[in-house]
C-alpha cells in the first residue's frame, strides 16, 4: 500500500464513520476537555480619561481661572544638579503661587500636580482647556550643564520657530520627556511642532506674548532675567492649548550658583511667586477693560 493511500483512507474512514453516524442520529459526547483549548483573550479597556484637579478660590465660575503646571515629577525628576532637582523646586514656586492668588483673592486656581506625582505631556494643557481656564502657566528651571555661569530667567511663548538655538534645544529636550521617561502617548508626530502652532489662535497668542510681557515688567527689579534673552519662543508642546493662553515660566538655571540659591530658599520661591501674581492680576484687570 502505498502512503497515498494510506494518507487517503486515514482521511476517509472517519469521514464516512461520523457522517453514517450522524446520518442514523448518534450522537458523540465531547470530552471535558473538549472546549478548554479554545483560546481566549482579555481585551484590555481604554485607560481611564485623568481626572481633573480641584478648583480653589471663589466659588464664583465668572471668576478668572489659572491652572498652575508644575513642571515634571514622578520618576522624572527634570534638570539635577547634585541633590537639587527640577521636579521639587517648581513645585514648590507652583504652590506659593497659588497660595499668594488665593490670599489675595478674586481668583480661581487649580494646578495640574500638587504632589509629586508624573503627569504626561499632553495631559497638562489639556486640564486646562477641558478645565476652561483663562490663563495657563507652566513653571520650569534649566541646566547648562557644565556651563555655571548661565543664569537667569526666561519666560516662553509659542512659536512655529525658536527665538535661538538655546531655546530650540530646550524645547527638544521638554518634548521629549515623556518618551525618556517611558510614557508612551498616542497620536503625537514628528510634525507636532508645525501643529501646535496651526492649531493656535492667532488672538491666544497675542494674550499669552502681552502675559509674558507683563511678567517681564512686573519682575524687573525683584528677580534675575536672563541678561540677553529674557523672553524666548519655541514649539513647546505643553503650550499647545489653542483657546488658552499659555506661557511657560523657567525660573533659572539648577546648575547655576545664584539661581540655586534662590529656586532652593522659601524667600527666594516667594520672590518668583509674588511677580508671577502681580503680573497675573494685571493681565486679568486689562481683560475686564476690553
Amino acid at each position: 500500500m502505498s502512503i497515498r493511500t494510506l494518507l487517503l483512507l486515514l482521511i476517509a474512514v472517519p469521514a464516512v464513520v461520523i457522517g453514517g453516524a450522524v446520518a442514523l442520529g448518534i450522537k458523540f459526547p465531547i470530552p471535558d476537555w473538549g472546549r478548554e483549548y479554545v483560546l481566549s483573550f482579555v481585551i484590555a479597556e481604554e485607560p481611564p480619561a485623568f481626572s481633573l484637579p480641584e478648583i480653589e478660590g471663589p466659588d464664583d465660575p465668572d471668576r478668572p481661572l489659572v491652572v498652575i503646571d508644575a513642571g515634571h515629577g514622578g520618576r522624572d525628576p527634570g534638570s539635577v544638579s547634585g541633590n537639587v532637582r527640577e521636579k521639587d523646586i517648581v513645585l514648590a514656586i507652583a504652590l506659593a503661587l497659588r497660595d499668594e492668588l488665593l490670599a489675595n483673592g478674586g481668583i480661581r486656581v487649580a494646578l495640574t500636580r500638587d504632589e509629586d506625582k508624573i503627569v504626561p505631556l499632553a495631559d497638562r494643557p489639556e486640564i486646562a482647556r477641558q478645565l476652561g481656564a483663562d490663563l495657563f502657566v507652566s513653571i520650569h528651571a534649566d541646566s547648562a550643564g557644565e556651563l555655571d555661569e548661565i543664569s537667569g530667567a526666561s519666560v516662553y511663548t509659542l512659536s512655529s520657530e525658536a527665538s535661538s538655538e538655546a531655546a530650540a534645544r530646550f524645547a527638544a529636550r521638554e518634548n521629549n520627556a515623556d518618551r525618556v521617561n517611558g510614557l508612551i502617548i498616542e497620536g503625537q508626530s514628528d510634525e507636532v511642532s508645525a501643529i501646535l502652532v496651526e492649531l493656535s489662535q492667532a488672538r491666544t497668542q497675542e494674550d499669552a506674548s502681552e502675559f509674558a510681557s507683563l511678567i517681564t515688567r512686573e519682575g524687573r527689579g525683584e528677580i534675575e532675567f536672563h541678561p540677553t534673552a529674557p523672553r524666548r519662543s519655541a514649539a513647546l508642546a505643553v503650550l499647545r492649548a489653542p483657546d488658552v493662553p499659555s506661557v511657560l515660566f523657567e525660573s533659572g538655571f539648577v546648575t547655576n550658583e545664584t539661581d540655586r540659591t534662590r529656586l532652593t530658599s522659601e524667600e527666594g520661591r516667594r520672590q518668583y511667586a509674588k511677580v508671577l501674581e502681580r503680573a497675573i492680576r494685571v493681565y486679568f484687570a486689562r481683560r475686564l477693560e476690553t
